[in-house]
């Protein structure tokens, strides 16, 4: 098992590399999980979230997309300061928030189909990390409960699984209050759940500050919310540029929307 017996960021990060993934163990303070699931579920009811309609997404799992747009509990994910420096270490230190899901997976649900989670991107393969996922337990994870199924150095396979195939796998055991980080060209999937408890957690998908998000929080979000998140979050979210350039309009950092203070490093300033 790649669980790390430290949070030290790099040496997680380079499990990450390595390997496709690794655990850091209860890394989540218990107040903080409970918060979190306690947030989902009256989510859920109030949305009286629908389970899945296919396979894939699973015919007894539920799902919330763009959580920010819910409840501001949520807005600790993404920015979490053991976290997100070790996603920075292995993808990119302006990388972008590309989607964050609350997911629940009930008594009975089958297998998920092996994928990846950039398997939108039509690059060749393997490439560089595109996508780096931070999937917080908010339950434990079993494998009687479906825990997450990995196939280890499967981020270097020069191809995406095919539909129904099969692989080995290992099952991503740990503690509610742990993070189980992997690469987004990693094969996974969630295993079936054959226990009486449904499995609790977020998803918190991240991508290069040059490659468009799953979700387009620039639309989904309302500005007027945008400019109470945590300047780190809101960079996250979109309103910066990458490199300083990709994302301006009209010449202007997008920050400076929703921050009047903001030091912009746009292109054009180091120009001589």
């Amino acid at each position: 098992m790649s669980t790390a017996d430290t949070t030290d960021g790099e040496v997680v990060a380079e499990r990450v590399r390595e390997d496709g993934w690794a655990i850091v163990p209860d890394v989540i303070d218990p107040a903080a999980v409970e918060r979190l699931r306690a947030t989902v579920d009256a989510t859920m009811a109030t949305d009286e979230t629908p389970f899945g309609a296919n396979t894939f997404l699973g015919r007894d799992t539920r799902r919330v997309f763009n959580l920010l747009a819910h409840d501001p509990a949520f807005a600790a994910v993404p920015i979490d300061a053991t976290v997100l420096p070790i996603v920075e270490a292995v993808l990119d230190p302006e990388l972008l928030l590309s989607s964050l899901t609350a997911i629940e997976t009930h008594p009975g649900q089958d297998a998920q189909p092996l994928h990846a989670d950039d398997g939108s991107i039509s690059l060749a393969r393997p490439h560089p990390p595109l996508a780096v996922v931070a999937l917080w337990a908010l339950s434990d994870f079993t494998e009687e409960n479906g825990a997450t199924r990995l196939v280890p150095g499967s981020h270097r396979e020069s191809r995406r699984p095919r539909p129904g195939e099969a692989a080995d796998t290992i099952s991503a055991e740990m503690s509610a209050g742990s993070v189980l980080i992997y690469n987004g060209s990693l094969w996974h999937g969630g295993g079936p759940n054959r226990s009486d408890a449904l499995r609790q957690f977020i998803v918190c998908n991240y991508c290069a500050g040059w490659v468009r998000q799953e979700e387009n929080q620039l639309l989904a979000l309302d500005r007027s919310y945008v400019e109470t998140l945590p300047p780190r979050l809101r960079r996250l979210v979109g309103y910066g540029v990458y490199r300083g350039l990709l994302g301006h309009v009209a010449g202007d950092d997008p920050g400076s929307w929703v921050d009047d203070h903001i030091e912009t490093d746009l292109v054009w300033k180091r120009m001589r």
